[in-house]
């Protein structure tokens, strides 16, 4: 069966773009994979902290920058320099560890470096692409975005942290120069156009107003609550599965590799569900936070360590379920706006800030307040995610 032209031309963008989103979210989860591996050798938790959060504040505020950017410069510019940029400041924070100032600065630039990707490709997707195919686009790539945790775990259950780092800046490098070459042939052959809905949206006005037409606010609450259990707590699971479980930190790694493998499966099953229920997006993310927020719950009460993993794998699935929808449904849908690379930015900037700032309490908060409490913590930001999503539209209506 011949596929249309439309068609292949989506997948060629769409396969390019989750090919170097996989780099990205490798970037994003290496030095929680190796986290373990520098506290046994001697670097004190609040340096990894810090460092994890500087990192999310650069790319906080780069996709606030970025983003805005993006909507004015071609894609192929914007996406093939953040990852040249971010290999090249990830191995300079590989050879600097030690130093704390250079490899924090170092990482804090890896970190904006790679908010020039989000933006510009969401945008590149959306407004090449039609609707139907943008969604499947943002599907694929979004599902290659949660196979970086169990890479960066499966490196680093057999190499030592630094080799980690070094593969690392290698494939973003070599994205780098991939991309740029791809992308520019896509020009060539037309299939890859730029401003086309500028016009569009200022016709219809005020960029903000339309914004929230599409229920804005309620998925930027969305975006800072996904940001902190997708960024923050994955990111201290192998320390969690080595502290507060006994593992050894090779165990912790490999833990770490299965339980984030097992998360890719919720992309595909909530794209699924999505449709099951006649693509109802408020559906899915409710019923993705009620079972986060009931499996962080039921963590705090249980001990056993094998019931514990699936707990947490089931709460983490929950998140990236509504993550899901946030990225893969709702952001395609802003192309009639004229913003995507704006809106997507300012998504992807409440997401990581939320991200950082919760990182470098978590950091502290171990040793303080301790894993149990801070379980109710996590319990407490998912159930606030099922209250946002609640249908008060069909209530008020009926009491109204």
């Amino acid at each position: 069966m011949k596929i249309s032209q439309k068609a292949e031309e989506a997948i060629q963008i769409g396969s390019l773009c989750t090919v170097f989103f996989l780099a990205v979210h490798f970037t994003r989860n290496t030095l929680s994979a190796v986290t373990p591996q520098l506290l046994d050798e001697g670097f004190a938790e609040s340096y990894i902290g810090k460092v994890a959060s500087l990192y999310l504040a650069f790319y906080a505020i780069g996709q606030l920058v970025n983003g805005a950017i993006g909507d004015k410069i071609k894609g192929r510019y914007m996406i093939s320099l953040g990852l040249l940029l971010a290999g090249v400041m990830n191995l300079v924070f590989a050879n600097s560890i030690a130093t704390q100032s250079v490899a924090m600065l170092a990482y804090a630039l890896t970190g904006f470096s790679m908010s020039m990707i989000y933006g510009p490709m969401a945008k590149l997707v959306s407004e090449n692409t039609e609707p139907l195919y943008a969604t499947r686009c943002s599907l694929s790539y979004t599902t290659a975005s949660f196979f970086g945790s169990p890479i960066a775990g499966a490196f680093a259950s057999v190499l030592a942290w630094k080799n980690v780092l070094i593969a690392n800046s290698t494939a973003l490098i070599t994205m780098a120069v991939v991309s740029f070459f791809c992308i520019l042939r896509f020009e060539k052959r037309g299939f890859v156009r730029y401003g086309q809905y500028r016009k569009a949206r200022e016709k219809k006005g005020d960029c903000i107003k339309i914004l929230l037409r599409h229920h804005f606010i309620k998925f930027c609450l969305i975006a800072i609550v996904t940001g902190i259990i997708g960024t923050s707590v994955v990111f201290w699971l192998p320390t969690y599965f080595s502290q507060k479980l006994g593992f050894s930190p090779q165990e912790a790694a490999t833990i770490f590799m299965v339980v984030t493998l097992a998360n890719t499966a919720t992309v595909l099953l909530s794209g699924f569900i999505y449709e099951l229920v006649h693509r109802n997006m408020n559906i899915i993310l409710l019923v993705s936070f009620s079972v986060a927020a009931i499996s962080f719950l039921l963590l705090y009460f249980v001990e056993m360590p094998v019931v514990n993993v699936i707990l947490i794998a089931l709460a983490v699935m929950g998140s990236n379920s509504a993550s899901t929808m946030l990225w893969s449904k709702y952001c395609p849908s802003l192309r009639d706006t004229g913003a995507v690379s704006s809106a997507a930015g300012f998504l992807n900037f409440l997401n990581f800030i939320g991200a950082a700032a919760a990182n470098y309490l978590f950091a502290h908060a171990v040793s303080s307040i301790g894993w149990g409490n801070l379980i109710l913590v996590w319990f407490a930001l998912m159930a606030f995610g099922t209250v946002i999503c609640l249908p008060y539209h069909r209530f008020f209506r009926k009491t109204a």
